[in-house]
């Protein structure tokens, strides 16, 4: 039988499709902007007549319909990273959360620690040889869909086709539900205050040699660094996710990867998250592959490249240099992510530069302000990346370089990059601990 013929034979509506779901099942959910919406939201009217379902995800952006109190005893949403969508129902405990490194996310499913019973993925529609791509989000999407029993996808005429370790025949789709409509719009930055976030990109642009390669988390940080390499050569991106920041610098001839270790004169990453330009520009651009999230984090496929630098976010970091970026004391707030992965990556890498950036303060609901560098770590926070790992922490007020630094030297670094504010206390709390 050829390809289209199995295609028109695999056609069903969402609702058919989400009938192959059974109770006690464990089922893979695609997220990022990726998530199916069409199928899940058919799983969510089909629930009642289900029992005992776990939805495995991680990072998910949309609706919260399939966590609400309601779908309690039908779906149970399993995730290794907590989208803002998902964080109340894991704090009430009507969600799980998982704990793992991105890197090892899609060998949970594909070593059998997590067996699937189904993946929900949403893909573009197939070439003239049967593939279909699976568009902007490939890297925790891949693994998971070969090691699921059945694969139910929703085939959008709007998902671009993105090139690399990226497709998936249409034999191996066992329902195929046709979908058309816009993917979803994530911009990055605009987020808290924009002044801060502008100086500190501006010390982070400065550790940027020429010629490196460039990881970039979420959030406005990563993205506003962008704008300050327009004086830079020959940079690269090697990276879990990318925006819209790197079209420019593309189109300026800035960022040419024509000096990447590995995978030379490509953009490499795992997912995209950004607006429509971004997914127009990505569409069959040879320029851009995309990879399994178990090779694009891998720490010693990082560390092949010369001159990595790694961007990375923090809740609160202490003045040992142990940083917390997943919780806020015990309430779970995010997760590991590709922090550690990419910290520990550029840290191995010739000439690498492992970075975390926060702003100095944030500022509670009442109008409080609090210090994110903190003499102690509030009780319960996870330590995300140890104070082994650490080199560079940045701040709106400049650079701690903490690599090879006593305990001393570190509080001291810190101290001198937290706010004005809380400095004299925070010298204070570190004489009495006697770390200064």
């Amino acid at each position: 039988m050829d390809w289209t013929s199995q295609y028109k034979s695999r056609v069903v509506s969402a609702h058919e499709a989400v009938k192959a779901i059974k109770s006690n099942s464990r089922i893979f959910l695609t997220g990022n902007v990726s998530v199916p919406q069409k199928t899940l939201a058919a799983l969510v009217e089909y629930a009642p007549n289900l029992t005992n379902v776990e939805i495995c995800q991680a990072l998910t952006i949309g609706g919260v319909d399939y966590v609400k109190p309601e779908m309690d005893g039908h779906l149970r949403v399993n995730t290794m990273f907590i989208s803002g969508n998902v964080r109340k129902a894991v704090q009430e405990g009507r969600a799980d959360f998982t704990p793992v490194l991105l890197s090892e996310f899609p060998l949970l499913f594909k070593r059998g620690i997590l067996p699937l019973d189904a993946a929900l993925i949403h893909v573009s529609v197939p070439d003239e040889h049967g593939f279909c791509s699976l568009g902007v989000e490939v890297g925790l999407t891949k693994s998971a869909a070969e090691s699921a029993k059945v694969i139910i996808a929703e085939v959008n005429e709007q998902m671009p086709r993105t090139l690399g370790d990226s497709f998936i025949h249409v034999s191996r789709l066992n329902y195929i539900v046709p979908a058309n409509y816009p993917i979803p719009e994530m911009a990055m930055g605009e987020e808290g205050d924009m002044d801060v976030v502008e100086k500190i990109a501006g010390h982070i642009a400065e550790l940027i040699p020429d010629g490196a390669t460039m990881q970039m988390g979420i959030g406005a940080i990563p993205d506003a660094v962008l704008k300050y390499l327009l004086n830079k050569k020959d940079l690269g991106i090697h990276s879990e996710l990318f925006s819209d920041g790197v079209i420019e610098l593309v189109e300026r001839g800035v960022l040419t990867s024509a000096r990447k270790s590995l995978h030379p004169g490509k953009i490499v990453a795992g997912f995209i998250l950004g607006t429509k330009r971004l997914y127009d520009w990505v569409d069959d651009n040879p320029l851009i592959e995309l990879h399994r999230t178990e090779y694009i984090n891998d720490p010693f496929v990082i560390a092949q490249n010369e001159r990595m630098v790694a961007i990375n976010s923090a809740i609160e970091v202490d003045l040992t240099g142990q940083v917390c970026a997943d919780s806020i004391g015990p309430k779970f707030y995010s997760g590991i992510g590709g922090q550690i992965d990419f910290i520990y990556g550029a840290s191995r890498s010739k000439g690498g530069v492992p970075i975390i950036a926060l702003p100095s303060t944030t500022i509670l609901r009442d109008g409080t302000q609090l210090s994110r560098i903190v003499c102690m770590l509030k009780q319960g926070a996870g330590v995300v990346t140890g104070r082994n790992h650490v080199h560079y922490v940045v701040t709106e007020y400049g650079v701690a370089d903490l690599y090879g630094k006593t305990i001393r030297q570190r509080a001291q670094q810190l101290i001198n990059i937290a706010h004005p504010d809380f400095r004299k206390d925070l010298e204070k709390q570190a004489r009495e601990l006697h770390f200064m």
